[in-house]
């Protein structure tokens, strides 16, 4: 079992090294050896894991991962130069280009699940759905998901933002004030939410429907100057994606244990949020099309309608397909 694994790790190693041997040079391992990408994560660095566990992690190029609470705050490290590649919803990119001098471009898409992206109320609240929240305390994390479908949720229950206090907070602090009765509600998405379940919160409003799943990767500008960064770039997220697939391929239970040790969470529910994640949309990338920047267009709308944009965002100024022909490749 453990030597049909390796040879068919190593098969998939070899066919992720290929394309970016071509884009390198016939030199490449030598070469990319030197080159190194700064990576964010969010939450508990599942992509660094899920490349761990399909044995695709021994990457020709070095990585250093970064975590953070969120996509905001990994925006905002590629705009501080600390970061080279940033994962994150729709939302971070229009805010962090939102002054019109992004030093980053999206290169790609990651289709994924929009599972865990909720409003809830703590133990014992009486709120059972968002019409009830008019007047209370809502946390929500600013300038993501969280933000978004709160918004697009009060809509559909007949409120303005003004209808409530919402109060930006990051997904720690929300989770502490939820519990300690500093808010009536929050809207957040991830571990936090998974946490908050385990402590007894309640779902009042989800953004399954709302969000399009479409999470993109941002690269700083040097990134896409420099041939070797930019291919280990586009490798590094087709080895993720090829990664979910061997998840997929018979080896969820696994993964399962993985993401259960690093959540805290019980393995049964940790095997029913990976199943019900992947089945809904399965975590796999794209190149960039106009449809996708459409999509995001969309999303800088709604946000131009609620004030937090001062005015109308050209999102396109922002997306590049300088990746797409290495994506393609190394997918």
């Amino acid at each position: 079992m453990l030597f049909r694994r390796s040879l068919r790790t190593s098969a998939a190693a070899l066919t992720l090294l290929l394309p970016f041997a071509a884009a390198c040079g016939t030199d490449a391992r030598a070469e990319s050896s030197t080159v190194t990408l700064t990576v964010g994560a969010t939450g508990w660095k599942a992509e660094e894991a899920v490349l761990k566990y399909a044995g695709l992690d021994d990457t020709p190029y070095k990585i250093k991962w970064s975590l953070f609470q969120g996509g905001d705050q990994q925006l905002q490290a590629i705009r501080a130069g600390a970061l080279d590649l940033a994962s994150s919803s729709e939302i971070p990119p229009v805010f962090a280009a939102a002054d019109g001098s992004a030093n980053f471009k999206v290169v790609a898409v990651q289709k994924g699940a929009t599972l865990n992206q909720e409003v809830v109320v703590p133990k014992g609240s009486k709120v059972t759905g968002i019409a009830g929240l008019k007047g209370k305390k809502i946390g929500y994390v600013q300038n993501t998901t969280a933000h978004y479908f709160l918004y697009e949720l009060l809509k559909q229950a007949g409120l303005k933002w003004s209808d409530v206090d919402a109060k930006p907070l990051l997904p720690n602090d929300g989770l502490a004030a939820l519990n300690g009765g500093g808010i009536d509600a929050f809207a957040s998405y991830g571990t936090s939410i998974i946490t908050a379940h385990q402590q007894g919160a309640t779902t009042v409003g989800s953004g399954k429907d709302i969000l399009s799943g479409n999470f993109l990767w941002s690269a700083r500008d040097s990134v896409l100057n420099s041939p070797k960064q930019r291919a280990a770039a586009a490798d590094l997220i087709a080895r993720i994606t090829k990664a979910y697939a061997y998840v997929r391929d018979g080896h969820l239970d696994g993964f399962a244990q993985v993401t259960a040790d690093a959540t805290h969470q019980p393995l049964a529910q940790a095997r029913k949020d990976l199943t019900d994640a992947q089945a809904q949309r399965p975590t796999q990338a794209r190149t960039v099309g106009d449809d996708t920047i459409a999509s995001q267009q969309k999303v800088a709308d709604v946000f131009t309608e609620l004030g937090a944009l001062k005015e109308h965002l050209d999102v396109k100024t922002f997306w590049t397909t300088e990746l797409n022909a290495d994506l393609e490749k190394a997918l």
